[in-house]
């Protein structure tokens, strides 16, 4: 559970940062890292397409200047989007002044002021500088797509046993996830509807609310 569903002590460690949006009605918010890449990327938009699912793509810059038409493609279908480095740095293992400016690069790519840090970590220095241009957001439920030694059934029923009301899910639009990527989200979406969820953007009208 850690790791899926980040408890509240851990959470109060970087304030003012966002995790989960609870509402009177039952809403999620679907959210991508990575992105964009041809291999997966359309085929998330194709599906949130046919279920008119709008969502949010935390992206890497170097990926949105390698595949702009990708990039395109997101912003035309109505998602909303963030940053997510130059070249997805960890925090933890970076200097402030390399991983502010990485940021800051990817931005002229992205141009967004929602921030999700590669691996949900930070330093406290990269923390107090960046929540000053930035909506930091984080999640409620993150899906270990990534990882490979589980199945997407895991995945699957990651997401039905921790979503909630508010819940700001992760999946990731790369090719490390695909394959789990693949078979959890058409199913997620599915249980997720059928539970009577609502799907919206974030964006930072939404987080001020």
């Amino acid at each position: 559970m850690l790791i899926e569903q980040v408890p509240t002590v851990i959470r109060k460690i970087f304030p003012k940062t966002v995790w989960r949006l609870p509402k009177k009605e039952k809403t999620v918010y679907l959210t991508f890292d990575d992105g964009p890449i041809p291999e997966v990327t359309p085929y998330v938009l194709e599906l949130l397409r046919q279920h008119n699912i709008k969502a949010t793509f935390f992206c890497v810059g170097e990926n949105v200047k390698k595949h702009p038409d990708i990039f395109q493609m997101i912003l035309n279908d109505g998602h909303t989007i963030g940053n997510h480095t130059y070249n997805h740095l960890a925090g933890l293992t970076n200097f402030s002044k390399k991983y502010i400016e990485n940021v800051y690069k990817a931005n002229e790519h992205v141009n967004s002021n929602l921030f999700r840090p590669p691996h949900g970590t930070l330093r406290y220095g990269q923390f107090f500088i960046l929540r000053k241009k930035f909506f930091i957001v984080f999640w409620d439920v993150v899906t270990r797509d990534y990882n490979q030694k589980i199945s997407g059934e895991k995945v699957l029923n990651i997401v039905k046993k921790y979503t909630r009301n508010g819940s700001i899910i992760v999946f990731h639009d790369s090719l490390k996830a695909e394959k789990n990527l693949r078979y959890a989200l058409p199913k997620a979406i599915e249980f997720l509807k059928s539970e009577g969820y609502l799907f919206e953007v974030l964006n930072d009208k939404i987080i001020n609310n």
